[in-house]
């Protein structure tokens, strides 16, 4: 019974920190949308577009923005935490095998 309940908790608390990452996704993009609106704005007042300037400011933080997205939605196939926790496991297969080694 307590191992069912400590995994019930362990998919709780990935399952918390899987929202936590996606809200800070979307606060990351409102606050993206309000800025970038604020540049464009801004941009067109002083030169009235003749040069966009804020687009390298967009694209710098779209850039991190994508992956940002990219590791909230999951989209990473590898180094994600699935794999964390196999190499977890298997380093301590291996420490567990070198440990019974040395006593043997």
């Amino acid at each position: 019974m307590d191992f069912r309940d400590s995994e019930k908790e362990n998919k709780y608390l990935r399952a918390k920190d899987h929202v936590a990452e996606i809200k800070k996704f979307y606060t990351s993009l409102f606050f993206y949308v309000i800025f970038m609106g604020f540049l464009a704005a801004l941009n067109f007042y002083t030169n009235e577009w003749q040069y966009m300037w804020f687009l390298w400011a967009a694209l710098g933080w779209g850039i991190g923005l994508v992956f940002k997205a990219a590791k909230a939605f999951r989209w990473t196939p590898f180094m994600n935490k699935d794999w964390e926790e196999k190499k977890i496991k298997e380093f301590m297969d291996e420490d567990d095998e070198k440990s019974n080694q040395k006593w043997s």
